[in-house]
């Protein structure tokens, strides 16, 4: 019944939307080359499908993302576990993270294109870097607010390193990283299409910007449609596996 609800919902807002779509280009007269309507759009994304374009660059975009999220979480979570059991160490770290934290990946595309060249590198990297400090930093307070009895507890019993960090404090802390895996995913996909439209020939923001040189404003449309879906795609997938993992160690409901 829930989940027939969540479909619902789904169905009536993504209807929605496009009756509202169609509304604004009913009234307001723009031009199909500056404004397609959504029958427009629909017919691009039909053509795109149909000649592999599509499918291919949501292929290419989708391996990208997986390579620089995955690489970011893996090492932002491992380093923040070790981070937040040494807090004096992080006293050290904070200001370099907090300096490079806020400067957008896009302003580093200049040098990860001259270091790294042109093709999938670029793309990753600014992957990497969107998702890395919030995951790092998630971690690292999750850590620092594992309740101290876990920490006592494990001392009676016995429990050291490393065993303590990857069977008591990750399990305590993992709600709290969830949530910042959570939103370095969106974070991260955001920046895909952006680094994708300096320095490669392929993926989902390449189309954007080959459609619009191309005046295919119906295929741009259709493209930004399909990120859109991906990324609501990808928040579900990762919804459901943090669920899982939570379900794994009796912290959620099923």
């Amino acid at each position: 019944m829930k989940k027939f609800k969540t479909l619902r919902n789904v169905v009536v807002s993504f209807t929605t939307l496009i009756l509202v779509w169609q509304l604004v280009y009913s009234c307001c007269h723009y031009s199909p080359a500056l404004f397609p309507s959504p029958a427009s759009a629909g017919s691009a994304l039909v053509e795109t499908f149909q000649n592999g374009v599509m499918t291919r660059n949501i292929a290419t975009s989708l391996a990208r993302f997986a390579v620089g999220y995955v690489a970011a979480v893996v090492l932002a979570v491992a380093l923040g576990l070790v981070l937040g059991l040494t807090p004096r160490v992080f006293q050290f770290v904070n200001p370099i993270v907090q300096l490079l934290r806020p400067i957008s990946p896009m302003a580093w595309a200049p040098f990860i294109v001259l270091w790294f060249g042109i093709g999938d590198v670029p793309a990753i990297v600014v992957v990497f870097i969107a998702a890395f400090f919030p995951v790092l930093l998630s971690t690292v307070a999750a850590v620092v607010n594992v309740d101290p009895i876990y920490f006592r507890v494990s001392r009676n019993f016995g429990v050291r390193q490393p065993k303590l960090l990857w069977k008591i404090v990750f399990p305590a802390a993992f709600p709290q990283i969830a949530n910042g895996i959570h939103l370095a995913l969106g974070t991260a996909w955001v920046f895909l299409a952006a680094g994708e439209m300096n320095g490669v020939q392929s993926g989902l923001g390449y189309m954007i910007v080959d459609a619009r040189n191309n005046f295919r404003t119906d295929v741009l449309l259709a493209t930004i449609v399909v990120i859109g879906v991906l990324g609501l795609a990808l928040d579900g997938a990762i919804r459901l596996a943090e669920r899982k993992i939570l379900n794994g160690w009796g912290g959620a409901e099923e």
